[in-house]
């Protein structure tokens, strides 16, 4: 066993889930549950000197392979070190041997569990502090606006593609500072290349770049869309209904509510 920041194992294949991460989990308990992603559960982990992480344990069934979503976290943001990045602190990719069915026939199988630590930022989703609590002053919405966008030109500058840019992949700090999580389905753009081509289209409905939806293309322009939209429901403070994959109809009623008012 390879140690890792914090005293998290990087890897060990050996007999199913680390005793330190269940351990610091209450072995992945509903108290220690704080939240859900379309790629896993998220829980609270304590450490031995009281520091808090968040622990996400990949489901199974999750929009892309695990194995992929796992790869795309570590090798992605592994290395990155920004003020508004959330920060990756150590990850388990561990196996132990179950008898499984297969096929009408019972075989003995590896099986994988893969898990991602991460910093703990007290304050939750931006999607959480915009729509759920008593709101924001302008100032703080502002910051929050500024921190993204030099998180994901930090991103772009790297050749990293988020591809869902969305307030609940926004993670707010003590001092409200922003920080973009969530690169289960990020993308590493070659530096000779501006935009690529794929057939399998992934995303949140209401915030996809109608060129990817609808062709498959995408870029840093698809982040950027993205990130259009996410400044539309911090600056107003009204959700996204989503009733389009593009939240076309979504940035029309806000344009127009903005010409009634000013022009």
């Amino acid at each position: 066993m390879e140690p890792f920041q914090g005293g998290l194992p990087q890897r060990n294949i050996s007999k199913g889930p680390s005793p330190v991460l269940k351990k610091m989990t209450d072995n992945f308990s509903d108290e220690r549950l704080i939240g859900k992603s379309a790629f896993g559960n998220l829980y609270k982990g304590i450490l031995a000197d009281g520091t808090m992480i968040v622990v996400k344990k990949l489901a199974e069934n999750s929009p892309i392979a695990r194995d992929k979503t796992f790869s795309n976290e570590v090798q992605n943001i592994m290395a990155l070190r920004h003020g508004n990045i959330v920060k990756l602190v150590g990850f388990c990719h561990e196996g132990q041997k179950k008898i499984v069915q297969k096929e009408g026939r019972y075989i003995l199988a590896d099986i994988y569990e893969s898990l991602l630590c991460y910093e703990y930022l007290p304050m939750g989703s931006l999607h959480k502090n915009l729509f759920e609590s008593n709101g924001m002053d302008w100032n703080t919405r502002f910051k929050i606006i500024k921190g993204i966008c030099q998180g994901l030109l930090f991103l772009h500058r790297v050749g990293i593609i988020h591809m869902d840019l969305k307030p609940q992949n926004i993670l707010l700090g003590d001092d409200m500072e922003p920080k973009i999580a969530e690169f289960g389905i990020s993308r590493l753009l070659d530096p000779e290349l501006t935009r690529l081509n794929t057939q399998d289209v992934m995303g949140t409905y209401g915030y996809m770049a109608p060129e990817y939806l609808h062709r498959g293309e995408f870029s840093t322009q698809s982040d950027i869309y993205g990130l259009g939209v996410l400044i539309l429901e911090t600056t107003t403070g009204k959700k996204n209904g989503k009733k389009d994959p593009s939240g076309r109809e979504y940035i029309y009623e806000e344009d127009e509510t903005f010409h009634r008012i000013h022009c």
